[in-house]
């Protein structure tokens, strides 16, 4: 298949080709035009273009490039859900990253310092993006994909908020449906907003959010997944395989620093505190344990 962009891409379109060649056409090939060749040539080829305005491919907002391939491709590869922060926070330039994102950005920017772009930035670039991948495949606890989408997701909230009034008070099966659906997500770096939500379902947000409260505990859709996510958290703190940067990223925290304000937040204590807890609680079962034995 034909696919178009405009020429020397930069590293965060370099995502998007890899992409490209990796997981949705391997036997792509890609042009790279002058801008204001770019759509005439999609029109008169039948090209895909890809970031350009007036393309089915084009970021805007808070999204960057990576999203719009993500979204509209709805790729299984749990992999990418854990590359599309770091990349995003590359293309955007975000502020506070998490430690994984900085890192990787320093050395994505240091490429970008010292090739110019063309065809050479291209090719080492596309290396530099599948050792993330390969890195983010072997991350624990994302080896399954994920049972559930996103676009499930808002599938069921959609099936919701088009049902009538009556039918809505008798038939509360979303609930149910949408608390598994979430509960599933955590595993996988879940990272799902209101006001996102509410953009893809062409929806109110305030209304959804009323919803949402009434419906579950008299939370906000963020504070409920806040609270999923710091259950997932506190049982891999149990199994102590894991260090709490580890359990912070797996449970789509920001960083660190991120997780343990919002573990503070909710037991008055912070996650290192809460491990000592658990060790020593596990060290006086063990002394019980071999008190009962010798008094055998």
């Amino acid at each position: 298949m034909k696919w178009v962009t405009r020429l020397h891409p930069k590293l965060d379109r370099i995502a998007c080709i890899w992409l490209i060649r990796k997981l949705i056409d391997q036997q792509a090939d890609i042009q790279y035009v002058p801008e204001h060749r770019v759509i005439p040539i999609s029109r008169n080829e039948g090209a895909i273009a890809f970031d350009m305005s007036g393309s089915d491919y084009f970021a805007w907002g808070e999204q960057c490039l990576f999203d719009v391939f993500l979204r509209k491709h709805r790729l299984p590869d749990p992999a990418l859900a854990v590359m599309s922060p770091i990349i995003r926070s590359m293309a955007l330039n975000k502020p506070d990253p998490s430690p994984y994102a900085a890192g990787f950005r320093a050395v994505a920017e240091g490429l970008a310092i010292s090739i110019p772009p063309g065809d050479e930035l291209t090719r080492q670039g596309i290396i530099l993006f599948e050792a993330l991948h390969a890195w983010a495949s072997q991350l624990p606890g994302i080896s399954q994909p994920p049972e559930y989408s996103e676009h499930v997701l808002m599938e069921v909230f959609h099936k919701f908020v088009t049902q009538k009034y009556s039918d809505r008070v008798r038939k509360p099966m979303w609930v149910q449906e949408i608390a598994a659906i979430v509960q599933d997500q955590i595993d996988t770096n879940l990272a799902l907003s209101l006001p996102e939500l509410s953009r893809k379902l062409n929806a109110n947000p305030e209304y959804l959010s009323n919803e949402f409260s009434r419906e579950f505990e008299d939370m906000t859709f963020g504070e409920y997944i806040r609270k999923k996510r710091i259950e997932k958290a506190l049982e891999l703190m149990e199994e102590e395989k894991y260090s709490l940067t580890e359990i912070a990223y797996m449970t789509g925290f920001s960083d660190q620093t991120h997780f343990s304000r919002i573990f503070n937040r909710h037991f008055g204590k912070t996650p290192t505190g809460h491990l000592k807890t658990i060790r020593a609680q596990k060290n006086r079962e063990v002394a019980e344990t071999v008190e009962e034995e010798e008094e055998d």
